[in-house]
């Protein structure tokens, strides 16, 4: 399933942010600023230091294909992520805004191949939560019939090269998929291996900074026909009690084992590479 990055919508339109908002453009077909337009950029990030961001919107031309554009939309925002992260304050809801080419509002294509950054300077960020109240609404999760979340795969969401698991989850939507490869068990057991401690430990900081954060856990295993034991599930429950342990409340983690049922690569695998992709554990945002 396709998915754009985490929508924000403006019940007033961005228009309501018009005077707090920068354009850089791109040359056609680069998800990189050129040196004119990057040192616009850098230029902005030194006379706004007391600014706060709110959210990064990209487009594109209409050259190319609806997913090519989409996906280079999604680098544009990237791109300019990396370039203010640590540099400014950014929003903790802040959102991601790729457009593709829906954005190409201009006959003029130099003009569509923008990214804009939404921001609050310094004189309203006391006056930021009367700004923002009643104008924010998020895109609502895709549910099935049952009520039920409908997963949205994390390749899907094209985060940014190397973000890490808050930066992924701050810019996820109820329903995202998101892989914790370095949680691994020892063999036929739910015994979590201590080369796990990092990850478990960056998870630990996201549940304990954001409250209203509720994740499912999923546990997934590789190499057989049937998860007979029910080890999938031991696992993402192996993972919860750390979680539980460490003065996270229960109520905020759901768990669930898929056993064989949902593997990246075909069983039996071809190699190990294939196994350890199979064999994993998964997180699911349900509320943030």
């Amino acid at each position: 399933m396709k998915v754009v990055f985490s929508i924000l919508l403006f019940g007033f339109g961005f228009g309501a942010f018009s005077q707090d908002h920068v354009t850089f453009y791109f040359d056609s077909d680069k998800f990189e600023l050129n040196k004119t337009e990057l040192a616009k950029l850098s230029t902005w990030i030194l006379t706004n230091k007391t600014s706060k961001i709110l959210a990064i919107s990209a487009s594109t031309d209409e050259v190319g294909s609806t997913g090519y554009n989409d996906t280079l939309s999604q680098k544009r925002v990237g791109f300019i992520y990396e370039k203010v992260k640590g540099q400014l304050a950014i929003r903790a809801d802040f959102k991601t805004i790729s457009l593709g080419e829906k954005g190409a509002k201009s006959k003029n294509k130099a003009l569509n191949r923008y990214a804009t950054i939404f921001f609050l300077t310094q004189k309203e960020l006391a006056k930021e939560a009367e700004i923002l109240k009643g104008k924010v609404k998020e895109e609502q999760p895709v549910v099935t019939e049952k009520g039920d979340l409908i997963p949205i795969e994390e390749v899907d969401m094209h985060f940014p090269p190397d973000a890490n698991l808050e930066e992924k989850i701050i810019l996820s939507r109820p329903g995202t998929l998101i892989v914790l490869p370095e949680i691994q068990f020892y063999k036929n057991s739910f015994g979590i291996m201590p080369s796990s401690k990092r990850s478990i430990d960056e998870l630990l900081y996201v549940m304990d900074k954001y409250p209203n954060l509720r994740i499912e856990i999923q546990g997934h295993i590789c190499c057989v026909s049937a998860d007979i034991k029910n080890l999938s599930l031991e696992r993402a429950k192996q993972v919860r009690r750390v979680l539980v342990a460490n003065r996270i409340q229960q109520h905020r983690i759901v768990v669930k084992g898929f056993g064989v049922s949902k593997p990246k690569f075909a069983i039996p695998e071809a190699n190990e590479e294939q196994a350890a992709a199979n064999r994993r554990v998964e997180i699911m945002i349900l509320q943030k």
